[in-house]
């Protein structure tokens, strides 16, 4: 299946690959040592309206479908995923919860600031005990008249340090299961909320991460997203795009691997000759190309079909299953290609190594992707 892409959406994803091989690339080992994407970085981001991918236009967004988005996540996964993700994250599951549920009062509030990057979010949904299966979590909230009290805690919620903005989810109705579940948007300033202190990663460096607790956290009425029990298959339905897009990422992040591993295997001499003339490295760089192509085939197909406002639940498993585990050989090989080198934390296939290691854990493992599959291929 070939993939239409605009001509103006060429000119964008362009634009964006000469940002990001100009000006992030080269900051790349800062990102690292710091541990922090510089504020130039993000400021330049936000003007170029990275924050607001999937927003509309009428709040100030550039309002793309799933395929916008993912070309654009494409190029922002060839350099830091740190950055990548603090983008992915906000414009990603971060929003499509207001955007697709949101009240006209909500949107009007939230969604320019949001578009513009200076009100940042994230999505508040994994909890110490449930995972894999969401359908577990013990937060509660309590309606007392015109407002809510959420008590319980959040884990591994990423840009919740420096967001402005949470899409939390809570039981409102322990009776029920998974749909006694409700979804809020919650202010930072929101009395009973609680920021901890941001974890200490693999990789990622730049984005940050950190649990959330709510203690008799008050939530004005108007501030649920949906209806109550609605949050639970909203979660799912947020996760289904998050995870064609995240698919996107990874592409990035293997294309970059091929970059420095053909770039490297030219200019490496053993035997008296470049490795790339050597059939061994030739093959793993065969088995690059390959997956890059499977993968990038397979991805933007499901991001079409999101567009086309196709159920791609099954799709998107399918996705993210697929190039996450492709990524995580892409990146072996490359290290592997680059010999020692590759083990060096100067070498960009080092943190992309690094870095390729969360896409199978987060938005949903690589086992529950197969569940996920399995269970719509026996309906």
């Amino acid at each position: 299946m070939a993939v239409h892409v605009p001509e103006e959406m060429r000119e964008i994803t362009q634009m964006i690959r000469e940002w990001v091989n100009k000006r992030v690339i080269p900051l790349e080992e800062e990102i690292e040592e710091k541990d922090e994407v510089p504020e130039r970085i993000l400021a330049e981001a936000r003007q170029m309206g990275l924050f607001g991918i999937r927003i509309p236009e009428e709040y100030g967004g550039l309002g793309m479908g799933v395929l916008g988005q993912s070309l654009i996540y494409e190029e922002l996964g060839r350099t830091s995923h740190g950055l990548c993700t603090i983008i992915g994250a906000h414009t990603g599951i971060g929003s499509t919860g207001l955007v697709e549920l949101g009240t006209p009062e909500q949107k009007a509030r939230y969604l320019p600031g949001m578009a513009s990057g200076e009100l940042l979010s994230c999505f508040a949904l994994t909890e110490p005990q449930a995972g894999s299966d969401a359908s577990q979590i013990l937060t509660t909230a309590e309606r007392r008249g015109d407002r809510y009290l959420l008590n319980g805690q959040k884990c591994f919620i990423t840009n919740a340090p420096e967001a402005q903005l949470f899409t939390v989810f809570a039981v409102t109705d322990k009776g029920r299961g998974p749909k006694g579940i409700s979804a809020f948007l919650i202010e930072r300033g929101f009395t009973g909320l609680e920021v901890g202190k941001p974890e200490k990663k693999m990789g990622l460096r730049g984005s940050h991460t950190a649990e959330l607790f709510f203690t008799d956290c008050e939530v004005p009425v108007e501030n649920r997203l949906g209806a109550e029990g609605e949050g639970y298959v909203a979660a799912m339905k947020i996760l289904t795009k998050g995870r064609a897009t995240l698919a996107a990422r990874c592409i990035g992040g293997m294309e970059r691997c091929l970059e420095e591993s053909v770039r490297w295997a030219k200019q490496r001499v053993t035997m008296g000759k470049p490795i790339a003339e050597h059939q061994m490295i030739q093959a793993l760089l065969a088995e690059m190309a390959t997956d890059i192509f499977a993968s990038r085939t397979m991805t933007y197909q499901v991001a079409e079909m999101a567009d086309e406002g196709l159920n791609v639940q099954k799709e998107a498993a399918m996705a993210k299953l697929f190039v996450t585990e492709a990524f995580a050989r892409v990146v072996d090989k490359a290290v592997q290609i680059h010999g020692g080198m590759g083990y060096m934390k100067e070498m960009a296939v080092e943190r992309l190594y690094r870095d390729a290691r969360i896409t199978r854990i987060y938005e949903g493992t690589s086992e529950i992707q197969k569940l996920v599959i399995a269970g719509k291929v026996l309906e």
